[in-house]
């Protein structure tokens, strides 16, 4: 215990390097949090898309991580980290650029290619930034060095939902009329509406592609630190390691069900807000909601991350599971703003875990973990799965969010957040189970 108070998180020779690193984490919290009221936007320019159709832009987004986190894990294994972040960050401009072409040509599936070629460049940065932080320093502190990092992901998450406010969702016109006033509209205004939302929704990408440019400059001119190297070890013998990881294989499993849960929650609040406005008369933002949630992930990562100094980080995500796991029941079963409140709260249970489920699979591993921060960074495809799941479910009475009343008092919209619940669980015994693990090691 003492050794490690001993051990700084980052050294001050490494300081500026790991500064430059972790304002990638900020910038893809940007297009995360940019994309997720996407889904309701899309919904309210076109509302000839069903739920499921909608929940395509998260799909779309997050199936980009799948595709691209193994072929980048072999790029910087062959080349560098540095090669590996420029390049990410030339696909993240182009995907955003893309954005105009979308609108010009008011096609969704154009616009859903662009938010893929986005996350084909999320993958390179977080296949690239998550193992560099791991080993930038000590490998005692190498989990709270990670969590870290990862507290300023939320500072570019609450940038995006703000921008998404403002500039997108405050700015639709569509979201102007009723659905009657607005089918009542002639072809010619519906025509100019679209035009006029769909504009909307670009500006703010193509705006994020100039950031990105920027930002690339500062790191081509940046003189990247050399990491420890390892013996370099074949292909098939790093597949070889890591299958038989059990810690790692679970790490991967733990990975995807937790980035479902995340993205399920920042997503369908919009949805959970909308239908308690309907039932109840209510006049709430999404949104507000949306960055009450953020603030308190932010909280609870600096609040796990210094609990980390005394607490097990495998134990510790296990006692945030189980609180995750209650707050999504106080979402499922109680109404109005109560269940609000706890759809929020869970984001204080969700703030340690993409860091410390990465951190917990990859310990103790040499060169193999290059290609292990790819399995976990393809593990974010449980982001693209599960939203369709559940929008799946707020699909079975028809479009709205309370068509069907589950055991007789539950919407469907709250039903559906059993998804994150199950998914919580999960993160909860991975915890508990890699605790043991480390318990009778020792």
């Amino acid at each position: 215990m003492s050794k490690q108070k001993s051990i700084p998180v980052v050294r001050k020779e490494l300081l500026f390097p790991f500064i430059i690193i972790t304002s990638l984490f900020a910038l893809w919290g940007i297009a995360n949090d940019l994309t997720n009221p996407m889904v309701s936007a899309f919904k309210k320019v076109m509302p000839e898309l069903s739920n499921v159709q909608a929940s395509l832009v998260q799909f779309a987004f997050y199936f980009g991580y799948f595709f691209m986190a193994l072929p980048a894990a072999l790029f910087i294994r062959k080349y560098s980290y540095k090669s590996g972040i420029i390049l990410g960050l030339s696909l993240y401009a182009l995907g955003a650029f893309l954005f105009y072409p979308a609108a010009a040509y008011e096609e969704f599936n154009y616009f859903l290619i662009s938010l893929w070629v986005i996350t084909c460049g999320l993958a390179f940065l977080e296949t690239t930034s998550n193992p560099l932080i791991l080993a930038l320093g000590d490998s005692e502190t190498a989990t709270q060095r990670l969590n870290l990092a990862q507290a300023f992901n939320p500072v570019g998450s609450l940038t995006g939902m703000i921008i998404a406010q403002v500039f997108v969702i405050g700015a639709l016109r569509s979201d102007d009329y009723t659905t009657e006033a607005y089918n009542a509209l002639t072809s010619d205004e519906l025509a100019a509406i679209r035009e006029n939302d769909l504009g909307v929704i670009s500006v703010p990408y193509i705006a994020l592609g100039v950031l990105v440019l920027i930002i690339m400059g500062v790191i081509i001119a940046t003189k990247m630190p050399k990491t420890a190297e390892e013996d370099k070890m074949s292909l098939s013998e790093s597949f070889k390691k890591l299958k038989s990881n059990k810690n790692y294989i679970f790490g991967v499993v733990a990975q995807a069900f937790y980035v479902g849960a995340q993205i399920m929650c920042w997503t369908y609040i919009f949805q959970y807000v909308d239908n308690i406005n309907e039932t109840y008369g209510t006049d709430y933002t999404a949104t507000y909601f949306n960055v009450a949630a953020m603030v308190s992930f932010l909280t609870g990562r600096w609040i796990g991350t210094a609990l980390m100094k005394k607490i097990n980080p495998s134990k510790l995500l296990m006692f945030f599971g189980i609180g995750g796991v209650i707050m999504c029941t106080g979402a499922v079963l109680l109404s109005g703003l109560p269940g609000l409140l706890s759809l929020v709260a869970i984001s204080i249970f969700m703030s340690i875990m993409f860091p410390t489920i990465y951190g917990i699979a990859l310990k103790d591993m040499g060169d193999e973990a290059k290609i292990g921060s790819a399995g976990l960074v393809m593990a974010i495809v449980g982001g693209a799965l599960m939203p369709v799941l559940q929008g799946s479910i707020l699909d079975w009475g028809g479009s709205g969010f309370s068509d069907v009343k589950i055991f007789g008092f539950i919407p469907e919209v709250n039903f559906s957040f059993i998804l994150p619940l199950i998914c919580l669980g999960v993160v909860a015994f991975y915890g508990y189970t890699s605790y043991n693990r480390n318990l009778k090691k020792s």
